[in-house]
């Protein structure tokens, strides 16, 4: 798990704190720093792993979490549970797949693996061949999450998990997710949580532009941003973009960005033959900021800056009186 972001949130602030009194939260990830901080942080509840295969050796029931779902589910035949959470395809491929130290190098047996990544659905469906192959009796569900950091800590992210709704793993896999988040959509099939993440990203990135635009003509014409936040939030341009994640620097106190890859979504609109109007252009544009030295390495929300936004504006307002 990717535990320096997205998932040291996860880990702090949600499954560790549910774990029962001995167990412990086996993890690892390739940045040795962000191992040693959780290390520091957890030093009675969490284990740092030296790879992926050992994390699935040591992976634990459903029964070490705290909550009402699984104390239901204290009766149900034991599984074990496995989640994976990394920034692309490759990496996926390589906690899975790799041939001296991947998760599938040990048996899964009656293991239930969920790759929480947002990545392809080609490296998915491989990933998921390959676990049929290595065991009659494992499961793998694609689950990317919806909600950032701030959803992470809050324990209100939003699962899309590529199951039917009479999966006979769905109630389990509720109860742990529900440790984790408030929303849990069984996605209709394998791969349709990766679908429905997708969609949503080509959705959010493209309001992201369209926010970022809107709020520098705001300014430009002498309105302050915040309050043109406020008409947008009462308004027909309400959106999370808007009300959480507002490009503008200033608008909100707390809004770290999250990193949508809109490429992942126009992709798959091209793999299935879906026609787009507005995605490629929009692409164009993450792309050209990416690769602007003021925006390099930062997260979408960037896009403000790149299109000529005043990220000053408040000085400049302030002194028009």
């Amino acid at each position: 798990m990717d535990i320096k972001s997205l998932g040291s949130s996860y880990c702090k602030e949600n499954l560790l704190k549910k774990l029962e009194d001995g167990a412990r939260l086996h993890v690892y990830d390739v940045d040795d720093r962000a191992l040693r901080n959780f290390e520091a942080e957890a030093p009675t509840k969490g284990r740092v792993c030296s790879n992926a295969r050992e994390v699935a050796e040591s992976s634990v029931r459903i029964t070490t979490c705290k909550s009402r779902e699984a104390d239901q589910l204290t009766n149900a035949a034991p599984r074990r549970f496995l989640f994976t959470m990394v920034p692309e395809g490759r990496h996926v491929r390589s906690v899975y797949l790799d041939s001296h130290a991947g998760v599938l190098t040990t048996s899964v047996d009656d293991k239930i693996l969920v790759d929480c990544s947002t990545i392809d659905t080609a490296t998915s469906m491989d990933v998921g061949a390959a676990v049929c192959q290595n065991s009659k009796t494992a499961a793998f569900y694609d689950a990317p999450v919806s909600g950032g950091s701030l959803g992470a800590v809050a324990g209100t992210l939003t699962f899309m998990v590529g199951c039917v709704e009479d999966d006979p793993n769905l109630e389990l896999l509720q109860a742990l997710l529900r440790s984790m988040g408030a929303s849990i959509f069984p996605c209709g099939g394998f791969l349709l949580g990766l679908t429905a993440k997708l969609c949503n990203n080509y959705c959010s990135g493209l309001i992201a532009i369209a926010t970022a635009e809107a709020m520098n003509i705001g300014i430009k014409s002498g309105m302050k941003p915040s309050l043109l936040a406020r008409v947008f939030a009462t308004s027909t341009a309400q959106s999370t973009i808007n009300d959480k994640w507002n490009p503008v620097p200033g608008c909100l106190s707390e809004c770290p960005g999250e990193q949508g890859d809109l490429a992942l979504a126009v992709e798959a609109a091209d793999r299935v033959g879906a026609q787009l109007r507005l995605g490629v252009p929009a692409l164009q544009v993450y792309q050209e900021a990416r690769e602007d030295e003021r925006c390099h390495d930062l997260d979408s929300r960037v896009v403000f800056r790149y299109i000529g936004g005043d990220e000053d504006w408040e000085t400049k307002l302030s002194a028009r009186g």
